[in-house]
């Protein structure tokens, strides 16, 4: 499994892992991350493979896409020394899909740029 071509999810309810889902129909490598691990349990026994922080999802992944509850949960994955952010590498794509704040959306972006790291705001709803 190459870094480059794995891809991370963060969040897997709903709509976050049928999104999931698809990227590993594709063939793609998937790793992934949540709160609680038996959340994760049925992908890992589909051949995603763990990770135990944002920040090893990120060292393990060239691109990563989050969907998770709120803006406080946005701002704790993506900022800090063991978040995405700090811990993925310069070309790599980080996506937040979860409905969030802009001021917060615009602070992740500077801080992504700042370290040579692309980060995209693309929330979704299930309306």
């Amino acid at each position: 499994m190459a870094r480059e071509t794995s891809v991370g999810f963060i969040g897997l309810g709903i709509m976050g892992g049928a999104m999931a889902r698809r990227v590993m129909a594709a063939g793609h490598a998937v790793h992934v991350h949540a709160r609680n691990r038996d959340r994760a349990a049925p992908f890992l026994l589909d051949g995603a493979v763990w990770a135990d922080d944002a920040g090893a999802l990120a060292r393990s992944c060239a691109t990563v896409f989050t969907i998770v509850g709120g803006p406080e949960d946005v701002a704790e994955i993506y900022l800090g020394e063991d978040g995405l952010i700090a811990n993925a590498a310069p070309g790599d794509c980080l996506v937040d899909m979860t409905t969030s704040s802009p001021d917060l959306a615009r602070r992740i972006a500077a801080e992504a740029a700042g370290r040579g790291v692309m980060a995209l705001d693309a929330p979704v709803t299930g309306g």
